[in-house]
């Protein structure tokens, strides 16, 4: 007579209530970073997420963990924006600088302060949504490239560090209106991408063989 194996526990499915506490724990972790620097208190990102210090430590138990969710999330929102702009515009120089300018709103540039100190950069999730974010720039270069509206003296990489270096916000400062200057300088940084290009520019291109190299 067959014996039947015995039925696997089925793991509980999160309620829905934690999970939104979770998204607000994530969303307000996110907004202190880009204000205060990633060394805000975490008492403090539980109460701008309104739940308590439990709920917070339950979901994310260490410093570390939060900092991990926060840099996944803007990466993978990051890489939503740059699909976005490729599905929904038939320019490819108007493709890339949607996707510019919707990066800086998701604040990417507030991710280098947390990628220091004991951060895992090379923990699986980070280098599978870190390659799917380059693979959707590189094709929205490519693209742009090969229609000829974009200089063809420039890599993927001069975008993705021009890109880090002005949406990197200034923690604690009061400057007002600081996101129309960001974009303002980002679309001076576009007009200079196009093609025909009007300079020469020193040095070498940027390409991701360097930035991996350098981080």
């Amino acid at each position: 007579m067959a014996t039947t194996a015995p039925a696997q526990p089925r793991t509980p499915k999160p309620r829905a209530d934690a999970l939104r506490n979770r998204e607000r724990i994530v969303a307000a972790a996110r907004e202190m970073f880009v204000e205060f620097g990633p060394d805000v208190p975490l008492d403090e990102v539980a109460r701008r997420a309104g739940v308590g210090n439990a709920t917070l430590y339950r979901n994310f138990p260490d410093r570390a963990a939060l900092v991990h969710e926060v840099v996944l999330a803007v990466t993978s929102r990051t890489t939503d924006r740059a699909e976005e702009a490729a599905a929904h515009e038939a320019d490819p120089l108007a493709a890339l600088t949607r996707f510019v300018h919707a990066a800086a709103d998701e604040r990417i540039g507030a991710l280098c302060p947390m990628l220091s100190g004991g951060f895992d950069k090379d923990h699986p999730e980070l280098l599978a949504e870190r390659r799917r974010l380059e693979e959707a720039v590189e094709g929205l270069v490519a693209r742009a490239m090969s229609a000829g509206r974009l200089r063809t003296d420039i890599a993927v990489g001069d975008v993705l560090v021009a890109l880090s270096q002005l949406t990197r916000p200034l923690p604690g400062i009061a400057c007002p209106n600081i996101d129309r200057f960001t974009h303002r300088h980002i679309q001076l940084f576009l007009d200079g991408l196009a093609a025909p290009a009007r300079s020469v520019l020193p040095g070498t291109a940027a390409t991701l063989e360097d930035l991996r190299r350098r981080t």
